[in-house]
Parts: structure tokens; C-alpha cells; sequence
């Protein structure tokens, strides 16, 4: 698999989602990136505090609420993933018509059910 992913909201913390979806997303070798609010390494991922300009990103999991989005939205959508995954308590459809309007899929799911049945 060839799915460049980027963890946005990625956490240090074993037991937050956000940090189990790396660990899964690399245990599927998938290339995988991460921004969070505390710099540190998950697996073999360096989480980044800074808005990294990464190339050939084809998707964005999110890791962050509605509210915390609004001040990614133009990095996201600069980044021209091919979709967003709205993970469980992410769900924000005012940002998935700026997505849709700009051609980027919305899916609204869990990455690791995604991951887990084969439909990443």
C-alpha cells in the first residue's frame, strides 16, 4: 500500500487513539507522518509540532474536534490530500464542503475499523 497518511492530533500517549492508528498505519506499511502538540517519536514516526509543508499526501486522518480544526483548514487543504478521514468525535460538515469543494474525498469513519477490514 501506497497511502502517504498524515495523524493530525497524533498523541504521545499509548492510549489514545491517535497514537494506536500509527502503530497500526505502520504495522500495514503505510507511510505515515504525524503533527501533535508535543514533539516525540511513535514507532518509528517522528510527530511534529509545526506545520510541516509534506508532499504526496494522500490522506489526512484527524484526531481533533470541530473546533480545534478551523485553524488547519488551510494547511489541510494545501497539503491537496486525496481524502480526510473523520474519525469518531471529529465529525465537522462544514468542513466537508470546503473538502468536497475542492475535490477531496470525505469519509467519515475509524481509521483502525479501516485498517482492520481491509478497507483503507
Amino acid at each position: 500500500m501506497s497511502k502517504k497518511t498524515l495523524v493530525l492530533g497524533a498523541s504521545l500517549k499509548e492510549e489514545r487513539y491517535s497514537n494506536v492508528a500509527i502503530y497500526r498505519l505502520r504495522k500495514y506499511n503505510i507511510e505515515t507522518v504525524a503533527i501533535g502538540l508535543r514533539s516525540g517519536i511513535v514507532d518509528d514516526v517522528k510527530i511534529h509540532t509545526e506545520l510541516v509543508p509534506f508532499t504526496d499526501i494522500d490522506t489526512v486522518t484527524l484526531y481533533l474536534n470541530a473546533q480545534r480544526q478551523e485553524e488547519y483548514y488551510d494547511y489541510i487543504l494545501s497539503l491537496k490530500p486525496g481524502r480526510v478521514i473523520f474519525n469518531p468525535g471529529t465529525e465537522n460538515p462544514s468542513f466537508y464542503k470546503m473538502l468536497q469543494d475542492q475535490n477531496i474525498e470525505v469519509e467519515v469513519a475509524c481509521t483502525l475499523v479501516m485498517l482492520g477490514t481491509n478497507q483503507y
